[in-house]
């Protein structure tokens, strides 16, 4: 039976989790939901999260929500199925988890304001400052990860932790549908634009990309 996958286009956790499912080549469905129609929130999907969040997977009898939870079940369910989420020894598979606990607690914040000010704001209303605030803090982040990258993917091997920041990399560049001058790529220093290759290189990255985007 079919994993499946409720999920929203362009949410960086639920794209985290398709890339986790891809893989590991298990075999999901993939049912997307309407933010703008509050479909997270009808009574149907809040009887499977609470939260009315994305991404929720369902594999049998089982629910689960919360992405972080979801990618550590696949690889525990499925260990025989596709290549590790958290690859090698016990200290490695650490070094994922922290990988993706920074990216959720640090990184998340720099990209959601560069999102709101790129999407949510009028262009004459863009706060300046805080945008340079951000894109400074990209810039840092990026730092960090290239600098601390183990090899051609964050931990060494692909992992997990690649799943979790590649979205909001690429969130970044799209962001330069409505501010062209973002220059997202620039602020990617030249181990992270060399990953960044690798991860586009990915034969299964181009069906994951957030349906929306490709209108």
């Amino acid at each position: 039976m079919a994993i499946t996958l409720y999920y929203g286009s362009g949410s960086p956790y639920a794209w985290l989790v398709q890339l986790a499912l891809e893989h590991k080549a298990l075999d999901y469905e993939r049912k997307v939901l309407s933010f703008a129609n509050n479909e997270t929130r009808t009574p149907e999907f809040i009887a499977l999260n609470p939260r009315h969040r994305v991404p929720t997977i369902i594999d049998g009898d089982f629910t689960l929500y919360e992405s972080g939870a979801i990618v550590e079940y696949l690889d525990e369910a499925y260990p025989a199925q596709g290549r590790p989420l958290f690859p090698g020894d016990v200290r490695n598979r650490a070094l994922v988890r922290r990988l993706m606990c920074e990216i959720a607690d640090y990184t998340a914040e720099a990209v959601e304001t560069v999102i709101t000010q790129a999407f949510y704001t009028k262009p004459e209303e863009r706060d300046a400052e805080k945008l340079a605030s951000a894109k400074q803090g990209m810039r840092d982040e990026y730092a960090l990860y290239g600098k601390a990258m183990r090899g051609d993917f964050l931990a060494g091997e692909l992992s997990a932790a690649d799943f979790a920041l590649y979205p909001r990399v690429a969130a970044m560049k799209r962001c330069e549908v409505k501010m062209p001058d973002l220059d997202a790529d620039g602020m990617l220093t030249p181990a992270m634009r060399a990953w960044k290759a690798r991860m586009e290189a990915l034969p299964y990255l181009d069906k994951t990309i957030p349906p929306h985007w490709r209108q």
